[in-house]
């Protein structure tokens, strides 16, 4: 089975932002890597994979008034780097599943 890219820095760009507390962007990432866990595991099935994105980005929304106590926000660059994340992730494991649809279920 496929083992995600070693080299590649999940939600590199929050990481590199002193706006956005590590230990909350360590909480997305979690999110991030229970979806490649399934993935290199060898899913392939779509809608298995979709439903774990949803229940993914699900916890990330949940995560937006913890990032409001910490006077920080998922705003713009939290978006691009999440986005960009799940879409190296989908193209790493070739899933032929459109990022908005893949983080369809955000509401940040």
């Amino acid at each position: 089975m496929k083992k995600f890219d070693p080299n590649y820095e999940l939600l590199a760009d929050m990481y590199g932002d002193s706006y956005y507390p590590t230990f909350l962007v360590d909480k997305i990432k979690f999110q991030l890597q229970e979806v490649i866990k399934v993935l290199e595991q060898g899913e392939t099935d779509v809608n298995t994979i979709q439903n774990q994105l949803d229940q993914a980005v699900l916890a990330i929304n949940d995560l937006q008034e913890e990032f409001d106590e910490n006077n920080s926000e998922l705003e713009t660059i939290a978006r691009e780097s999440i986005g960009a994340s799940v879409r190296y992730v989908l193209q790493w494991f070739n899933i032929p599943i459109d990022i908005e649809e893949a983080i369809r279920e955000r509401d940040w």
